[in-house]
């Protein structure tokens, strides 16, 4: 088969939305909040950041996160270890996203292409080296569940931390900060940067402060959408989040990559039918 996109953009459609199972499908919210926690914020850092253990301090786990505004890891971190642990967020995590998987699938949940689709995508992400890749060498280091929905999921989670440690350096050479990252975003997909979910919860102060330095920078224009060396930024973090995150798919052959979009393919048609964004 020929195909235009390199490998890594290509693949990315297909793994993302099993990868954004902890983040669309209640069970994981669910399952994580029965532990004691507070909100899905707290939810949302036990799960993702359980892999640094409870001793990591939030400082380091918002330099690794990137794109959260001073001060929000904070909130929730250590917090949320005097609550539960970090072995019973990812237990409850995992449990939460294999129900969520097999409620969304139905049927789809027990066909051989799970089982098929979970196995290559582990071989890929198991092959990519942890150099520089922080989350995801912390996530490579949580043992491999057995069950094929929850094998398919954690290995589309390890190739989803891959590509945002990768997708951070690419911001970093760009010399995008991590809320400029969420205005970059919202602009380059026409919404405004105060409507993005992300960040239209900052004062507006701190987000006009970060728009007016993207404008000073010639990235957005008076008229408050990107100008042409923006839009040319954001396609050159693209690019670059593309190609760093190739390496994983080098461990397939061409006639396995195929065999692994064709059986990814309707599991991930049904998790964006489910949760379209």
């Amino acid at each position: 088969m020929s195909h235009p996109q390199p490998v890594a953009r290509r693949m990315f459609d297909l793994v993302e939305p099993i990868g954004m199972v902890p983040f669309i499908a209640n069970e994981s919210d669910q399952a994580l909040m029965a532990l004691g926690l507070r909100n899905a914020w707290d939810a949302y850092f036990a799960g993702r950041a359980a892999p640094f253990g409870p001793t990591v301090p939030a400082e380091v786990v918002h330099a690794v996160f990137y794109n959260f505004a001073p001060g929000e890891v904070a909130r929730h971190l250590p917090r949320i270890w005097d609550l539960t642990t970090p072995e019973a967020a990812l237990e409850a995590r995992e449990r939460g996203c294999v129900a969520g998987m097999r409620r969304i699938l139905g049927a789809l949940a027990d066909d051989p292409a799970v089982a098929r689709a979970g196995e290559l995508l582990l071989r890929a992400a198991t092959s990519a080296p942890v150099e520089g890749r922080a989350l995801f060498a912390a996530l490579r280091a949580v043992p491999v569940p057995q069950e094929p929905v929850a094998r398919l999921w954690h290995a589309a989670t390890l190739l989803r931390e891959h590509r945002g440690d990768g997708h951070t350096v690419a911001l970093m050479a760009e010399g995008i900060g991590g809320t400029e990252a969420h205005v970059l975003h919202a602009l380059s997909v026409g919404m405004p940067a105060h409507e993005f979910g992300r960040v239209h919860h900052l004062p507006a102060a701190q987000l006009n402060a970060v728009v007016d330095g993207m404008r000073a920078r010639g990235l957005i224009g008076a008229d408050g959408w990107l100008t042409a060396d923006g839009r040319a930024a954001k396609e050159r973090v693209e690019e670059l989040t593309d190609r760093l995150a190739e390496a994983p798919y080098r461990a397939l052959s061409p006639a396995e990559l195929d065999l692994l979009a064709t059986d990814l393919a309707p599991i991930s048609a049904a998790l964006k039918a489910a949760f379209p964004w």
